[in-house]
């Protein structure tokens, strides 16, 4: 007997997108430094681009910049990051990891093993090869900008 494909993909995409945040924020929120899933992100991106503008993390984290600048406050007075001035331009601020961050990110950095593990759990590597396409192809139709 063929099973029905559940066809809600909008729905179950969304679903499925709550349930893995509500998970991922109980785990981290759990954890010695009680970051957020956002906190982390943002930890990942500096960890590759530290002294990035806040815009370029807005960007990369595909944040609105008024919700970035709420990130990086919190994530600041949390001792997670710090903001300098641009050599070159003093308008500008650049964000760096300060040593708690850099903790805290190699911290989330070993759970992200765990939470890859559950998400694939039960798949093999050429449906997962399916399921990143498939995931890759929304960003690419769906741009922020439309």
């Amino acid at each position: 007997m063929t099973k029905t494909i559940d066809r809600r993909w909008y729905f179950l995409l969304s679903a499925g997108q709550r349930r893995v945040q509500r998970w991922v924020e109980g785990r981290m929120a759990s954890s010695k430094d009680g970051l957020t899933g956002a906190q982390a992100g943002l930890l990942f991106f500096l960890g590759n681009r530290d002294g990035a503008l806040i815009g370029e993390a807005a960007e990369a984290l595909d944040v609105a910049p008024s919700a970035m600048t709420g990130l990086v406050d919190r994530s600041e007075r949390a001792g997670l990051v710090e903001r300098r001035p641009d050599a070159e331009d003093g308008r500008s601020l650049r964000l760096h990891l300060t040593d708690k961050g850099r903790d805290a990110r190699a911290t989330a950095k070993a759970g992200l093993a765990e939470i890859n593990e559950k998400l694939t759990e039960g798949f093999t590597d050429e449906e997962m090869q399916i399921v990143s396409r498939w995931l890759t192809s929304l960003s690419e139709k769906f741009r922020r900008a439309e």
